[in-house]
């Protein structure tokens, strides 16, 4: 027994001295079924690597024992075993597959629910641990998940999503790492689930805005009732009495019938025109409450977009930076709301000079009937700011201009710091200069605005139910 023992020993000996002569070789034994797994995108795991180290502190024991040699290798090849027979455990790849479900529009900084279901189609219960193809432009709250999977089980994951810009985005995939039945190896899987979401200006304000308009609470967005100068003629519909109607719509009758104030609405003027000029230049990449106001300026559009289709008008669109970008023809009734959507949410603000006379000359040549031009802009020079003025001056011979101003967090901030006095005062020049501009316009007869790009709403809505009230259209 001692002596077949010895010859296992001195044989061992033998093969480890050629091995020693040849390291390289020993290298390409241990390290080229490891990379054939790789290929396929099988590799090892934490236990593997530590299910390793009871061997190496056997081998380090030889130094005082030469007899550790054999057990050694016994524990070795043990190892390599099981992790052999763990190796025929690993999911395949048609194993699992995968199914994203999710609503194909979202709005722009509001969350959106997103749901992925996999199953597993093979024979072994699978520990998985996914991540969803999430585009970087979303924020998302819990992006991992781990579970276990029965065979022919398929199990739901939901996680929701903030969108911080607008486009379209393509999900093409899952990622899975699968474990072994042992945990000696893992795999990674792409499995394939494509779908796209496609991320629109705000579209919840719009149901938002259409729920407190039949509840008479717009007050809450900050959209006041304005007095009509003069009166329409067509009814429109009956309702409650409010504290700036005038007595004479009073409907006496259907007052004593429902037993309180009932007043008569009638109809503004429709068919009327409101085309929009939303400057998407250098000027319009700043950020405001982490969005830019390129992305105000679009939600403040589709908003009045909205209230104008309501009421019977008509609503373009121009988007233009260095050139005309995107171009909506006037056109009225709530259908029109989708082009206005489609043409909108994929506009972004770029790094380039923008160029009004483009702007303002694309306009005069598509569209002549008289129109309520909005232009949504940010000008800080003096070059600019005197295209804004003259191009304004000369729209109002056909259309009713009104220039809406965004402001900047940042340049009202400076002005008032006190640390550097410099920097206050070059600010405070900045809004001097941007104040006479305004009352520049003003003069010539341009409604202008002059507001922080998340409160643009509101006052946007106010101009145009006064312009509507007044029947300067």
């Amino acid at each position: 027994m001692n002596e077949n023992l010895e010859q296992i020993q001195q044989q061992t000996q033998e093969s480890l001295e050629i091995l020693q002569m040849f390291p390289w070789l020993t290298l390409i034994i241990f390290t080229l079924p490891l990379l054939l797994l790789a290929r396929n995108s099988v590799y090892p795991n934490l236990l593997y690597v530590l299910a390793l180290f009871l061997p190496a502190l056997v081998t380090i024991s030889m130094i005082f024992s030469a007899d550790m040699l054999l057990p050694a290798i016994l524990l070795d090849l043990v190892i390599f075993a099981v992790a052999g027979f763990d190796l025929f455990t690993v999911p395949s790849v048609s194993s699992l597959t995968a199914e994203r479900i999710h609503q194909k529009v979202a709005s722009l900084a509001k969350p959106a629910h997103i749901t992925f279901q996999v199953t597993n189609n093979g024979r072994r219960r699978v520990k998985v641990s996914m991540i969803d193809d999430i585009p970087e432009e979303f924020g998302v709250g819990q992006a991992v998940f781990s579970s276990s999977i029965s065979p022919d089980e398929t199990l739901e994951f939901k996680y929701m999503v903030t969108p911080h810009q607008r486009g379209n985005f393509p999900m093409h995939c899952v990622y899975v790492r699968a474990r072994s039945s042992l945990g000696f190896w893992k795999r990674h899987l792409v499995l394939p689930a494509r779908t796209e979401l496609h991320v629109y200006p705000d579209l919840k304000q719009l149901s938002h805005y259409a729920l407190l308009a039949r509840t008479n609470r717009l007050a809450l967005l900050g959209v006041r009732r304005t007095r009509k100068v003069g009166q329409d003629n067509e009814f429109e519909r009956l309702r409650e009495y409010t504290r700036d109607d005038h007595y004479k719509n009073i409907n006496w009758r259907s007052s004593a019938r429902h037993n309180k104030l009932i007043v008569k609405d009638y109809q503004t003027s429709q068919s009327q025109r409101v085309i929009f000029l939303v400057d998407c230049g250098r000027m319009m990449t700043n950020e405001s409450d982490g969005m830019s106001f390129v992305d105000h300026a679009l939600n403040s559009a589709l908003m009045l977009s909205h209230v104008a289709l309501s009421q019977g008008d008509s609503v373009g669109l121009i988007c233009f930076s260095d050139k005309v970008h995107c171009f909506v023809p006037p056109r009225s009734g709530t259908g029109h709301m989708n082009q206005l959507l489609h043409a909108s949410f994929n506009q972004f603000p770029r790094m380039v000079e923008s160029r009004y006379d483009e702007a303002f000359l694309y306009l005069a040549n598509r569209c002549n009937k008289r129109a309520m031009v909005v232009l949504i802009t940010n000008v800080v020079d003096e070059v600019n700011s005197q295209q804004v003025v003259r191009y304004m001056q000369t729209v109002s011979k056909r259309h009713l201009p009104v220039s809406v101003m965004m402001r900047d967090h940042e340049i009202y901030q400076e002005a008032e710091q006190t640390e550097s006095l410099f920097n206050a005062a070059a600010a405070a020049q900045i809004l001097n200069w941007r104040h006479d501009v305004l009352n520049t316009l003003s003069h010539q007869g341009v409604f202008s605005l002059d507001v922080l790009p998340e409160d643009l709403t509101a006052p946007l809505i106010n101009q145009y139910l006064e312009v509507k009230a007044r029947h300067l259209l």
